[in-house]
């Protein structure tokens, strides 16, 4: 399904997903960003920080994989019912391309919706200048958890 086509079952889903990101520690931690919220889609921004970075100078694996997997929860999420939030059942990254650009940009998407499983594509770009270049993808499976 187009992501254009999903259409959420709680009109006020945007709203959540905003406090929901607010409340998570870890992306003020690190210094994400959530950028853009339409049903089944979201994507969230961050600067490079040498601070997490490993002993080649890249962005920590970690860090691609706690966005990719951030903003594909929050895309399942748009979709759920408001008495419901999400939980990651499993995810699988592939690393495409060192981080090393100065901004990122991370997406997820909703492939199909289920009663109660989500699965969703994630995907991490490096952004230098007006060049963005896909560095890792993932295939996650997402739960809807009664709130």
């Amino acid at each position: 399904m187009n992501k254009n086509q999903w259409v959420p079952r709680d009109e006020d889903y945007k709203s959540r997903i905003e406090r929901l990101f607010a409340a998570q520690n870890m992306m003020a931690t690190l210094g994400m960003s959530l950028d853009h919220v339409t049903p089944g889609h979201v994507e969230i921004t961050m600067s490079f920080n040498t601070s997490l970075s490993q002993h080649h100078g890249f962005h920590h694996a970690g860090v691609a994989t706690t966005g990719m997997d951030t903003a594909c929860g929050f895309a399942a999420c748009s979709l759920m019912d408001a008495s419901e939030e999400v939980l990651t059942v499993e995810f699988k990254s592939s690393f495409l391309a060192p981080a090393t650009t100065p901004e990122f940009r991370f997406v997820g998407e909703v492939l199909k919706a289920g009663r109660s499983l989500y699965f969703c594509q994630g995907q991490a770009f490096g952004i230098d200048g007006g060049t963005s270049t896909l560095i890792a993808s993932m295939s996650a499976t997402m739960m809807a958890k009664r709130a």
